[in-house]
């Protein structure tokens, strides 16, 4: 019987001795997401998907808010704060009901289940103000307990930042008080910002403006601003979408008090829209004092996580010290030349150490990798060094201590 040729090349081709070319194509890239938030609020997953605990969903659209949560408009502020989100360019988000009678402790559960998500780099939680939909206007200390949770949360996560809301109908003294007392609470505050007024929004179905919580709307506007420049851009001058006014109008003088107090004005002018009018973390460590700069290094520190994960296992000498710096200073130039970093040169940008002078015999016995990184931030005109320290647990961002 003669052989089929054609089925000779097709099913019995690879058997036979030869070279023979295959086309593969290798993965693209996995791009790292900024400004996206994780939202926690009340609400309730819809078509009997309850879970037990209840799981972030991920939300890339404004309509998936309804098919998956319903949520009361007389309880909270969560629906108002993602479609916010979304109005002002935001494009993926996370959100996490929170179930129980106790505020506090639905909080306190839904950061735990937060923890493991390195997806975000945001955290908003508008619905600690929920108490204003039935028309009381919460305490300050209840504020304080759980945005104090929330900064704790981001700075033992490492890799996000808090959005957190003034009080409604807040002065300007009032608003500073609320700072002061949140640096108060035993946190840095370099993972959180606070922003200040409440802003009027045409809510569907409403005859008049509702007035909201901003950090959702904030978070639309820096997601926004990562996609057309980069985390390295402060997120102010930016307009605020979607807001038809805001519960205080401030002045040049009311800017000048909340800037020195750290606080993130939202102002309205005539003509050009309703503005972000502040960049600044609750930090008082002048390093970690500006949005933008907090944020690129938490972005860095993200990065390392991914694209050097898999270190940890690998022998501790001279040629794993070359591969971190080999991959460093590759992401760095690239950082360099997206305009993150100021200098006329890339070594005039940033510098990178990994050798035997940030691995002493000591730390190489407990078995940790230290490269001290060096980047300046292309705003505000500082020189930021920070130790990178990687082990198993993952990676630790400190500032060196200053030399004696």
């Amino acid at each position: 019987m003669p052989v089929d040729d054609v089925s000779l090349s097709g099913r019995y081709r690879d058997q036979a001795p030869g070279v023979y070319a295959e086309h593969v194509f290798p993965p693209g890239e996995v791009r790292l997401l900024t400004g996206v938030p994780a939202f926690l609020g009340a609400a309730t997953p819809r078509n009997g998907d309850a879970q037990e605990p209840p799981k972030p969903q991920i939300l890339t659209l404004w309509p998936q808010f309804a098919q998956y949560f319903e949520a009361s408009a007389a309880e909270g502020y969560l629906a108002d704060a993602v479609r916010g989100f979304f109005a002002n360019g935001g494009e993926v988000c996370y959100v996490l009901p929170l179930q129980g009678s106790n505020p506090m402790a639905a909080l306190a559960q839904g950061l735990e289940r937060l923890a493991s998500l390195d997806r975000i780099d945001l955290v908003c939680a508008p619905d600690i103000m929920q108490s204003m939909r039935r028309g009381v206007r919460p305490t300050l200390a209840t504020v304080q307990e759980m945005q104090w949770a929330l900064l704790a949360h981001c700075e033992d996560c490492g890799d996000r930042l808090a959005l957190l809301d003034a009080l409604p109908n807040a002065t300007v003294d009032e608003v500073c008080r609320q700072r002061a007392d949140l640096r108060g609470g035993g946190w840095s505050g370099a993972n959180g910002a606070l922003y200040y007024p409440w802003l009027e929004i045409a809510r569907p179905g409403a005859t008049t403006g509702q007035y909201v919580p901003p950090c959702g709307h904030v978070a639309g506007v820096y997601a926004r601003s990562d996609r057309r420049v980069g985390v390295h851009k402060a997120p102010a001058n930016e307009i605020v979408e979607e807001a038809i006014d805001v519960q205080m109008r401030l002045t040049d003088v009311h800017n000048g008090i909340l800037q020195t107090q750290q606080v993130n004005g939202i102002r309205a002018f005539p003509g050009r829209g309703i503005r972000l009018w502040g960049a600044r973390t609750l930090s008082a460590d002048p390093a970690w004092m500006y949005v933008n700069v907090r944020r690129l290094f938490l972005t860095v520190g993200r990065w390392i996580e991914r694209a050097l994960a898999d270190v940890v296992f690998e022998p501790h000498d001279t040629l794993l010290w070359a591969r971190i710096e080999r991959e460093l200073r590759a992401y760095c130039t690239a950082l360099f030349h997206a305009g993150a970093l100021k200098g006329a040169t890339a070594d005039e940008a940033f510098f990178v150490q990994c050798d035997a002078t940030t691995n002493p015999p000591a730390l190489r016995a407990a078995g940790m990798v230290v490269t001290e990184l060096g980047l300046a931030p292309a705003l505000p005109n500082e020189f930021v060094v920070v130790r990178l320290i990687q082990e198993v647990s993952g990676v630790t961002l400190t500032t060196p201590e200053p030399a004696p």
